[in-house]
């Protein structure tokens, strides 16, 4: 199984590329929230630089992430008119936006009905592959396999996470301690190194594909 943000599964390179043509470059500081929950879902956004994340706050207080994103993804597709999740920049980002009044307008509705479905579909196949993630693997085999998509992702030999254990626990649906023993555990079995606790490398590779798949 693969992450969200693997890049098997990718922005539709049909809506990247209409944005490109048309839309507006804006930079975010990290930290610097893109669109809120529940606003209303009119602007679409391509990354062209950095990480953000995305999160919703439930009823309870409790935050759930619902996924990261990186160069080349679309944020924030919705079906409905609002956002169901706010957008924050885990680094510092650029990002493409415009109205989706606009890209119909300039590409043709055809053209932008036909890219907004490949985009909607990948997105939807991302969150079928999280929540498979969710209610079948153990602790230490999610934690394994965000550690490998994040790798595979960076493309280094020390791969820097952008995100922090707490980032993680909420995304993976667990608690922070228990992210923290899990990247112990990897550790202890010398299938992973961390230098700091955002800085790694993978030093047994099949032994985490074994763990990951």
């Amino acid at each position: 199984m693969t992450l969200a943000y693997s890049p098997d599964t990718a922005a539709a390179p049909a809506i990247v590329e209409l944005m490109d043509r048309v839309g507006l470059k804006m930079t975010f500081a990290k930290g610097e929230e893109i669109f809120g929950q529940d606003e209303d879902a009119d602007m679409i956004h391509s990354l062209v630089s950095g990480v953000v994340r995305t999160t919703r706050l439930l009823s309870d207080g409790r935050r759930q992430v619902g996924d990261f994103y990186y160069p080349g993804d679309v944020i924030g597709l919705e079906i409905g008119d609002a956002y169901r999740f706010s957008a924050e920049a885990l680094t510092d980002c650029v990002i493409r936006v415009v109205k989706r009044s606009s890209l119909a307008a300039l590409s043709g509705k055809d053209n932008l009905d036909r890219a907004l479905w490949e985009a909607t579909r990948r997105e939807l196949e991302r969150t079928q592959e999280h929540l498979l993630m969710l209610g079948r693997k153990s602790a230490c085999e999610k934690v394994a396999s965000f550690l490998r998509d994040v790798a595979q992702r960076d493309g280094s030999d020390e791969v820097s996470l952008p995100m922090g254990r707490q980032d993680m626990a909420d995304y993976l649906g667990l608690t922070i301690e228990t992210v923290s023993r899990m990247v112990t555990q990897l550790q202890g079995s010398q299938i992973v190194e961390f230098a700091t606790s955002r800085l790694f490398r993978v030093t047994r590779w099949p032994a985490l594909e074994r763990l990951a798949a």
